[in-house]
């Protein structure tokens, strides 16, 4: 996913100044929700800096709030997103127009699913741009289960297939919202080699 003759960085030099950003879900959700402190804990743990925050508009996740917000938090090429429902949406959108490490998307959709309050975020508004997410970025992978009750599996297959990324599916883990994800933990102590 790297562009055509450029090197990958040294493992140590791209953990050392690697960034990890945690994006919740909308309907209120916040930071200390379901798995996002055990992974601030545990990336911590590996000597990653680590932001975990609640994010402003958190009930409706609008794209015209949340991505000046990720630009305010000092987003570069240093940094991971990793995005949980509509926190994977906003990284998406947020790719097409800056360069990243690379991403983790969890419970990820590429529609509004009819959902009205979905619509009303402004995501789903222009076309997607895969080619500048997955160019934008070393690496993305994508976590979703079969038994998620709110987004049907055709909706993260569509976007792994677009953006030719790793993905993982589980049949049993709903919309992930398990207090700990030690998967997301291993994968990028792989990626990172750490």
């Amino acid at each position: 996913m790297r562009p055509s003759g450029t090197s990958r960085p040294e493992p140590r030099a791209v953990a050392a100044a690697a960034r990890v950003i945690l994006i919740h879900g909308n309907g209120g959700c916040t930071a200390a929700d379901f798995w996002l402190p055990y992974v601030e804990r545990e990336l911590t743990a590996l000597g990653l800096a680590v932001v975990n925050q609640t994010f402003p508009d958190n009930l409706h996740a609008r794209a015209r709030v949340w991505l000046p917000h990720l630009e305010s938090l000092g987003t570069d090429e240093h940094t991971i997103l990793i995005g949980h429902s509509s926190g994977a949406v906003a990284a998406m959108r947020y790719a097409e127009h800056h360069r990243l490490l690379g991403s983790i998307l969890v419970g990820v959709s590429h529609t509004d699913l009819g959902d009205s309050g979905e619509a009303a975020s402004g995501y789903f508004r222009e076309k997607w741009q895969w080619p500048r997410i997955r160019d934008n970025q070393q690496w993305i992978a994508i976590y979703n289960s079969t038994d998620d009750p709110h987004i049907p599996i055709a909706e993260p297959r569509f976007v792994a297939a677009r953006l030719g990324c790793r993905y993982f599916e589980f049949t049993d883990r709903g919309h992930f919202t398990a207090g700990e994800f030690p998967e997301v933990v291993h994968f990028l102590r792989r990626e990172l080699r750490l």
